[in-house]
């Protein structure tokens, strides 16, 4: 557990030891919070908030690095509020309690001071953990800033949304990330301008931090450590220093349902591309390919179905892949049939057809089998009528007869119609001359 303020002090005599630079590069005002433009508006509800004018509760949630924690302290520093911090990684209900009670004691001195509690990834705080907070919250003994990389409608309490704000923050495009880097570079808090950054290490930490100013300025210092002093920070030493950019993916949170879906419209959309990108965020990010194989094993039946009846054998064999080598490899035949179903001519007509059926059984339209179609082999089942009159198609030379099929109330319905595109084209001329023949007419 982590309580109290935090603040940046020197370091002892004889101790070369500096907080982080992403630490010294914390902004001190409003002023200096760079990407959230839309929060932070003249009027905004969080700039009042940070202002001191509306004391509320607060839920920030957003990506790493996007400035959740800064804005938590600068509420507490705005305000003259005591600030205290727990990590939902580590705190329980007990210390919960404990930092409530200290907060009660702080009303209660006769310089009464209220208490900023800010909760670091409260997503992962159970329900009794977020339940123990209600009453402090309600009775606005601590101003909540709780921080949360998921949407909170999918991780925190309906009580506690209810009782605070819930804000969104931005993940930091190029330009936002650009401000911090040039900042720290030359800001006496961060490098001083010891070191000169190259237009081309420049845009690739930009690259790198893909919206987390976080990693952005830790990149920056790493590379900054690898050159020292009066050293020039080119694409090259970046390159050495920094390998691979953090792909922001929880696959227990929302972001797993986004990427997912984004992967699965793209192939719906026929752009085999931007499918390939999202299945490499998801191999990247460690999502398991068990996964990814049957979605796409429902998507082939969902979307492409009879337009290509060779879709789902792909799907089915990727997934079998998956099963059998596992990652790396098969990273290969889920690209495979991710490009496959994502140029593969399109229907839904498989789907809307055995959904429109299950509707009808749903409301009650399943009348009795026709007694010519009902089991007839037991003794005394045709003197039920059961099977009598049955024509066997195969004795016909097309294999097709006229005959009733389904219960009465359902003669003339039809559940499937092809879609015209791909192998259905020629699917929807041979069922015209089916349903023809069958209906008799």
């Amino acid at each position: 557990m982590t309580r109290g303020v935090v603040e940046d002090r020197p370091s002892p005599a004889g101790n070369d030891v500096r907080p982080p630079l992403a630490v010294r590069m914390r902004p001190a005002s409003l002023d200096e919070v760079v990407g959230q433009d839309h929060l932070l508006a003249p009027g905004a509800p969080l700039r009042r908030l940070v202002e001191g004018a509306a004391p509320a509760s607060v839920l920030l949630h957003g990506p790493p690095g996007t400035g959740k924690t800064t804005l938590a302290r600068l509420i507490s520093q705005a305000t003259g509020r005591a600030f205290e911090a727990l990590s939902a990684l580590s705190a329980g209900v007990k210390e919960v309690r404990g930092v409530i009670e200290v907060a009660r004691r702080r009303l209660a001195a006769s310089d009464p001071r209220r208490t900023v509690l800010f909760i670091d990834e409260i997503h992962r705080f159970s329900r009794t953990q977020q339940d123990a907070l209600l009453g402090a919250v309600e009775d606005r003994v601590v101003l909540l800033v709780g921080a949360t990389t998921e949407n909170p409608s999918f991780s925190v309490v309906a009580p506690l949304l209810s009782r605070s704000l819930v804000l969104g923050l931005h993940a930091l495009d190029d330009e936002a990330v650009g401000t911090l880097l040039d900042r720290a570079v030359a800001d006496p808090r961060g490098l001083a301008g010891t070191v000169t950054l190259t237009d081309e290490a420049r845009a690739h930490l930009v690259r790198l931090a893909a919206g987390d100013g976080r990693r952005s300025l830790t990149a920056l210092e790493a590379a900054a450590d690898a050159v020292g002093e009066g050293g020039v920070l080119d694409l090259a030493v970046v390159e050495q220093v920094v390998d691979e950019v953090a792909v922001r993916y929880d696959r227990a949170g929302d972001q797993h349902y986004d990427v997912i879906s984004a992967f699965i419209k793209s192939i719906r959309g026929s752009d085999p591309d931007a499918a390939l990108h999202y299945l490499a965020r998801m191999i990247v990010a460690g999502e398991d390919p068990r996964f990814i194989a049957r979605r796409l094993v429902v998507h082939a039946s969902e979307d492409v179905g009879l337009a290509d009846p060779t879709a789902l054998q792909a799907a089915t064999a990727a997934a079998q892949a998956v099963q059998l080598i596992g990652l790396p490899e098969c990273r290969i035949a889920l690209a495979q049939v991710t490009i496959h179903l994502a140029t593969a001519p399109k229907s839904n007509a498989v789907i809307t057809a055995i959904d429109a059926a299950m509707s009808d059984v749903r409301t009650g339209a399943a009348g009795p089998v026709p007694p010519h179609l009902r089991d007839g082999h037991y003794a005394g089942a045709q003197k039920l009528g059961n099977a009598v009159g049955y024509r066997y198609p195969h004795n016909e030379r097309a294999a097709v007869v006229t005959q009733q099929y389904p219960p009465d109330e359902l003669v003339g319905r039809d559940y499937y119609t092809p879609s015209g595109r791909g192998e259905e084209r020629a699917i929807s001329e041979r069922l015209a001359r089916l349903r023809e023949v069958v209906r008799g007419g």
